[in-house]
């Protein structure tokens, strides 16, 4: 085969088929370079991700609109992608306490390709579709298919099929050339692998990732998470349990014996523990509140009665003193008016208004004692 027909062929292969231009030494380099060249990979998964992000965001809101409105996450997948994304739906329920129902994973070859690679399945488009079928994907469910390559048989004919039933689809794919019809579009740009076509490498990295991303975001949003921890979680097992009563804790701010009390009344339900410490701390705080009410009431009142009784002491001691007043005027004008009305000359005081005395022929003229002078003189004469 020419050079010229092999480069064609290459460039009608898939992005994450073609050969990577720094893995041709790969088994010529001793371990520690070997993984760092490898692990440079990761770093370009990262990147991929990073890049796909407003994508993911899009799909994100889709699929949670769907769940809210009754629907469910459907992903289908084979190989390392079905892999994935059973991964993903297995581990949304014990974190997110969505029930199993609402994200399922259709993987080619079925269950037992989990634990072994069934590599032929994902040829089988008609298993994809029966699949398809047997699940009842219908208009309030979301189908994410899962396929670096994007053009895996059992992942486009689980679209196609899923489309056709009125579900919503989407695609994430490592290749940015995929074009089967979905209505969301994820590209994880991460090229060729280092070996080339293991896209369990960069492509699965990068894909784990993903799918990581939508789920927590679709969950979050749907208020499976408060604080930073998980309100819906599971607690099977003593770690879980743990972790129950360490959010517990943070969330309720209760200590860590009150939080395991709570768990075991609620059924160890997070957030029915974290509502009922919230609703505990509300009526105390409002029997607080009542108490303090009450005891401002009171002081209120008290210190409306004692206003009261001040201003009535203060009333009768201003009464008594204007009474008082009266008393000594009225007193003191009987003692005017009994000195206006005695008679003159009484006392041996013998003088009239002005302290002038009357003569005895009545009139008036000349003073007391030079009159009295002038008559013994007349007399003696």
């Amino acid at each position: 085969m020419s050079r010229a027909v092999r480069a064609r062929r290459e460039r009608q292969l898939p992005v994450t088929e073609a050969p990577h231009p720094r893995g041709s030494d790969l088994e010529r380099l001793p371990a520690g370079r070997l993984l760092a060249r490898l692990h440079a990979g990761d770093r370009e998964a990262v990147r991929a991700v990073g890049q796909a992000l407003p994508s993911l965001a899009s799909l994100a809101r889709a699929v949670a609109d769907a769940l809210r409105a009754g629907g469910r996450l459907v992903y289908a997948g084979a190989g390392t992608s079905g892999r994935l994304g059973a991964l993903d739906a297995a581990e949304c329920p014990p974190t997110f306490g969505v029930s199993p129902s609402r994200v399922v994973a259709l993987v080619a070859g079925g269950p037992r390709a989990l634990r072994r690679a069934v590599e032929g399945a994902e040829d089988d488009a008609a298993a994809a579709r029966a699949a398809v079928r047997r699940t009842r994907v219908g208009p309030r469910d979301v189908v994410v298919g899962i396929s670096a390559s994007g053009r895996t048989p059992f992942v486009v004919a689980a679209l196609a099929e899923a489309r056709r039933r009125g579900a919503r689809t989407a695609l994430v794919t490592s290749s940015p050339g995929a074009g089967a019809p979905v209505d969301h579009r994820v590209v994880l740009a991460t090229g060729p692998e280092l070996v080339a076509g293991s896209t369990r490498m960069k492509a699965g990295t990068a894909a784990k990732m993903a799918l990581g991303l939508l789920s927590t975001t679709v969950f979050v949003s749907l208020g499976a998470v408060r604080g930073g921890r998980m309100v819906d979680l599971r607690p099977t097992n003593a770690k879980l349990r743990d972790r129950a009563v360490r959010n517990v804790v943070a969330l309720a701010g209760v200590d860590a014996r009150a939080a395991r009390a709570l768990l075991e009344r609620c059924r160890w339900s997070v957030r029915r523990a974290v509502e009922a410490a919230a609703g505990a701390g509300s009526r105390s705080r409002s029997r607080a509140s009542s108490a303090r009410s009450s005891a401002e009431s009171r002081a209120s009142a008290e210190s409306r009665s004692s206003a009261e009784s001040r201003a009535r002491a203060e009333s009768r001691s201003s009464a008594e003193s204007r009474s008082s007043a009266e008393s000594r005027a009225r007193a003191r004008s009987r003692a005017l008016k009994g000195s206006s009305l005695s008679p003159r000359g009484a006392g041996g005081e013998g003088r009239g208004e002005g302290g002038r005395s009357r003569s005895p022929s009545g009139t008036g003229t000349g003073r007391g004692p030079r009159a009295t002078g002038r008559g013994s003189r007349g007399r003696a004469r």
